[in-house]
């Protein structure tokens, strides 16, 4: 007797090509994201010069497939030729050069943005293409929104209320680095994992930023970093100070490798105890 198995991809992206973003940002940041496109060509540019036909054989080869990081159908048919029966998604559908993410760097890279109105206003154009996606075949599918908390919890926890509505959204994406901000066993915080918990959406956090500046363009140092950024929240988060009426500790999603888990888990066997 063949058994079958339920398969679940915990870990896909989606995202439309940068320029179509436009139609899904708030028209007074149009001119700021022109500055930013402007910029990601030039990255392209600079990418094309040191690996050119990987580049451009990669897109090539793949043109119909990656058409499902933003085209529901297409994307079906992708899920469907591996197998897969359903999905969460994150954002940035293009790891190659970079030109599938959302506005700003609004993504995995959410941390970076320093000016608060763009950070909210990539994560609110993400936001409203993802359910879009989301809506066709919202059965089948576990859109990640993101919300830049570190900007402005009031206006984070709007953000979240909002997505709870939205068919298809199972979680949020909060920045992995909160830099110069206060860090996530603040208790500024406490509104936001209070609306994550009433709304019942898990938080997440993704590879991909890490301090960039400290590598001195060393990429060695960034794959070798590169999956424990992700993992660090885990530890402020987990040693919350604890108070009455506080909500309850969230305990990210993180997507990334887990070689780190044996050694963490003693400690976070008493989530809300202080250190």
């Amino acid at each position: 007797m063949s058994e079958r198995y339920l398969i679940i991809s915990a870990d896909t992206h989606a995202g439309l090509p940068s320029e179509d973003y436009r139609p899904y940002l708030d028209r007074q940041h149009h001119e700021a994201f022109d500055a930013f496109l402007a910029e990601r060509h030039a990255r392209r540019d600079e990418l094309l010069k040191m690996n050119y036909e990987y580049i451009m054989g990669w897109e090539a080869d793949n043109a119909e497939g990656l058409r499902g990081a933003f085209d529901p159908e297409q994307r079906d048919k992708e899920l469907d030729a591996d197998g897969v029966a359903a999905e969460v998604i994150f954002p940035d559908a293009d790891a190659i050069t970079g030109m599938a993410g959302p506005p700003f760097g609004a993504g995995l890279s959410a941390g970076e943005i320093t000016e608060p109105e763009l950070a909210f206003a990539g994560a609110r154009a993400h936001n409203r293409f993802l359910v879009e996606l989301c809506s066709h075949r919202p059965e089948r599918r576990g859109g990640v929104g993101l919300v830049p908390i570190t900007h402005d919890v009031e206006r984070a926890v709007h953000e979240i209320e909002w997505l709870a509505q939205q068919p298809g959204i199972r979680g949020v994406m909060v920045p992995t680095m909160w830099r110069d901000h206060l860090p996530y066993n603040h208790p500024a915080y406490d509104p936001v994992w209070a609306a994550c918990q009433a709304a019942d959406l898990p938080v997440h956090t993704h590879s991909g930023e890490a301090p960039q500046e400290e590598y001195n363009e060393n990429i060695g140092i960034y794959l070798a970093e590169a999956a424990w950024w992700p993992a660090r929240p885990m530890w402020p988060l987990n040693r919350r100070p604890s108070k009455r009426n506080a909500p309850p500790t969230p305990v990210p999603s993180v997507n990334s490798t887990a070689y780190w888990q044996p050694n963490a888990a003693p400690f976070h066997a008493s989530p809300s105890s202080a250190a």
